[in-house]
């Protein structure tokens, strides 16, 4: 396959950016799009240029880092996939494939493709953790949990923070990242101690991360490459009223 890649390009977070096109033959269908990229690098590095800088590492479709905006989506055109996981036997010989990082005021960008999604990090530290000292590993019987609840909180912590919600969203809202972390704990019955100073704490972080709002669209959800369902934003803004309201209340 021959390839036209126009990729976004930016030495540091104040350099104004620019697309570079590049034009790479041989690509095979069975490669992945980070393989692809591995090409590219290969390519530049013999000819003496600098490679572009891309964020990877498991290549499972695991841990979110391979965050890439391909063609005007995030991850790429197929639904519930990472962009490690996208092959190019997806796209056509001779196409244009358009590659730039997300934008996002909370996700600055590092270099290239890299951006700074260290927000997420200092949303999860204000409260998406239980404080209890666990000890060794319980049985597994030993803290009964309802099987709807076991099975939307394990739906909840499938996401992992890849970022390709607030890509998707025009108002580049975390809510749906910020929601699903939130859920996941306050479904399960190791969470109900902190339940109402986490999801106060935890929104609390994103709006001062400079997040915008929710835009109520589904962007988040249709571009997730783990498919979390928009449900848990209003189990979240659920959470977030009673620990309002609660807070109000007087001793």
């Amino acid at each position: 396959m021959h390839i036209t890649l126009k990729v976004w390009r930016q030495k540091n977070q104040q350099d104004p950016g620019h697309f570079e096109t590049y034009q790479l033959d041989n690509v095979n269908e069975d490669m992945s799009f980070l393989e692809m990229f591995d090409v590219l690098n290969d390519k530049l590095i013999r000819e003496g240029k600098d490679p572009v800088a891309f964020d990877h590492d498991c290549r499972e479709g695991i841990c979110g880092m391979c965050s890439m905006y391909i063609n005007g989506r995030p991850h790429g055109p197929l639904k519930g996939t990472t962009t490690c996981q996208l092959h190019m036997r997806h796209f056509k010989d001779g196409d244009t494939i358009v590659v730039e990082p997300w934008r996002a005021a909370a996700f600055p960008v590092i270099k290239d493709l890299v951006v700074d999604r260290s927000a997420f990090d200092r949303i999860m530290q204000a409260g998406g953790f239980i404080s209890v000292n666990t000890g060794s590993a319980p049985d597994a019987n030993t803290i009964p949990v309802e099987k709807d609840k076991a099975d939307a909180a394990f739906a909840a912590a499938a996401c992992i923070g890849c970022g390709a919600c607030v890509a998707a969203c025009k108002n580049s809202s975390a809510m749906l990242f910020v929601s699903a972390k939130i859920a996941q704990l306050a479904l399960l019955p190791q969470g109900q101690p902190e339940r109402k100073t986490r999801v106060l704490n935890m929104i609390a972080q994103m709006q001062k991360e400079g997040f915008g709002s929710c835009s109520n669209i589904g962007s988040c959800e249709a571009e997730c490459p783990k498919e979390i369902p928009i449900t848990f934003i209003a189990k979240a803004n659920s959470e977030y009223l009673k620990a309002m309201l609660a807070a109000d209340l007087p001793e």
